[in-house]
């Protein structure tokens, strides 16, 4: 399946950190900022997550939830937000079968050699469940505070 804005966003269901099931049809009516990265605990995930923990608050202003994704373990994830006081939510995927809904698990080039894993994405979700913006392969430092700008022009 493949990510297009103005288009339905896939639906899904995960655990969060809390093991709580966390579905996109209970967020309706809300935007979703749903951020999918490699590995918690690694330097540019780090920076990721600390910057949208940053923002949240100006997030929820505007109505969004900010949930991250990585095929890391609930328990990888206790650790993470404990270790670095993050107050997002994480979502556990170890299958990748919503990473792979949403374009965020494929083939990657690192350094000349191809490999299979987590593509660095965000999707932003409008309260009707459809995709507004879809970021494609990007990088951490500063993409919160563009996906905040991104959010602040579709709210208003």
């Amino acid at each position: 399946m493949s990510i297009e804005e103005g288009k339905k966003a896939p639906a899904f269901t995960l655990e969060n950190e809390k093991n709580q099931k966390v579905k996109l049809s209970d967020l309706s009516g809300k935007w979703v900022v749903l951020y999918f990265y490699p590995k918690d605990d690694t330097p540019g995930c780090t920076i990721e997550a600390k910057d949208f923990t940053r923002d949240l608050k100006h997030f929820e202003k505007l109505g969004a939830t900010v949930l991250g994704c990585s095929p890391d373990s609930v328990e990888s994830h206790q650790k993470f937000i404990n270790k670095y006081k993050l107050s997002i939510s994480l979502l556990s995927d170890p299958s990748h079968k919503m990473m792979s809904r949403y374009d965020a698990w494929g083939e990657k080039n690192m350094y000349g050699k191809i490999t299979e894993g987590v593509i660095r994405s965000t999707v932003l979700i409008d309260p009707k469940g459809k995709v507004a913006k879809h970021w494609r392969r990007v990088s951490t430092k500063g993409h919160a505070e563009s996906v905040q700008k991104t959010l602040t022009a579709l709210s208003s």
